[in-house]
């Protein structure tokens, strides 16, 4: 007859000090798309805006990309010269509107909301790509469902 064995405590690894922590997983953002035309994108991403923020959203959370004509508040804000416009970006404290071609020097923020407000299809395809690598949580699109999704499903 085999011996009985008694129940031993279990073994718990701790690591040594050569042990390196686990490297976070990649959170791919959710996307969302919010038909709208070129010429309503602009007013679809400001109401965007206002559902995150009154959800409770930080302003600062919130990145704001146009393809087509800069924001007004942009457009206000680099009156004031460009140091100053990107101050405003640095301090994170409140939402930040910017243009696709300025899009790179933009920091991460949990949402990035693109308006599709016109700009040339090109500005589209590659506003897109790097808005989702902005975006920490939630990359909003408002635009025309046909044009975003072409880029979409071309590797976006």
């Amino acid at each position: 007859m085999p011996a009985q064995r008694t129940p031993r405590e279990p073994v718990v690894a701790t690591p040594g000090p050569s042990a390196k922590p686990a490297a976070p997983a990649a959170v791919t953002p959710q996307i969302q798309l919010v038909p709208a035309s070129a010429d309503g994108a602009l007013d679809a991403a400001e109401e965007a805006v206002d559902l995150l923020l009154e959800s409770g959203r930080a302003p600062g959370e919130v990145l704001v990309v146009t393809t087509g004509d800069p924001h007004p508040w942009a457009a206000h804000e680099l009156s004031f010269g460009e140091a100053a416009y990107w101050a405003q970006h640095d301090a994170g404290d409140d939402v930040f509107y910017t243009d696709a071609a300025a899009v790179r020097r933009a920091a991460s923020r949990p949402v990035v909301v693109v308006a599709v407000n016109g700009g040339s299809g090109e500005a589209a395809a590659a506003a897109l790509p790097l808005a989702l690598g902005r975006a920490g949580a939630l990359l909003i699109v408002c635009g025309d469902p046909q044009q975003i999704n072409s880029v979409l499903a071309a590797g976006v």
